[in-house]
């Protein structure tokens, strides 16, 4: 059985039909409308499954990379605020507060992450090393060779504008 990606007019999902399903290789898009629409129907034997594993896979991938990413700009912001206070900005505050909302974000929508903190710390550090070395001219032996911040640090450390001294500004 194959499907169709009209919608039945109760649904915003695909349906069932006898159309050809669309191939990994020509939409993946449609694909992927056409994978859901054969598992809504249990039609477990006309899924592409060797592209549904990759997928889900990638997704998974993508997944932790979403939370590295944030992680990473906490440190990036992080490091400047502790390295050159004397140019800390608002924007840098704002920044770590936003990423730490979607740092807590990821995890609650994948809680199983929270397992991958570690190492999502450990790859995100090495980055926000290199960037703010590109970004501040600050040599990189100047940072620890490890990550200084432990998750709380990460994720709860108190960063406010109004502690800043902005006398010489």
């Amino acid at each position: 059985m194959t499907i169709d990606t009209k919608l039945r007019k109760d649904s915003t999902e695909p349906t069932v039909t006898s159309k050809t399903p669309r191939r990994y290789q020509d939409d993946l898009y449609g694909w992927v409308e056409d994978q859901i629409a054969l598992l809504r129907a249990n039609e477990v034997g006309s899924i592409d499954a060797s592209h549904v594993t990759q997928e889900l896979a990638e997704l998974g991938r993508s997944e932790f990379q979403r939370l590295v990413s944030a992680i990473r700009l906490v440190l990036h912001h992080l490091l400047k605020w502790d390295y050159q206070p004397e140019r800390c900005s608002r924007s840098w505050a704002i920044t770590i507060r936003q990423q730490r909302r979607h740092i807590a974000y990821e995890i609650k929508d994948s809680p199983s992450l929270k397992s991958k903190v570690k190492e999502a710390t450990v790859r995100a550090y090495l980055d926000a090393v290199d960037d703010v070395h590109r970004e501040t001219g600050l040599a990189e032996s100047v940072f620890p060779e490890t990550c200084p911040y432990d998750w709380d640090a990460i994720t709860l450390r108190p960063i406010s504008w109004a502690d800043v001294d902005h006398s010489n500004r």
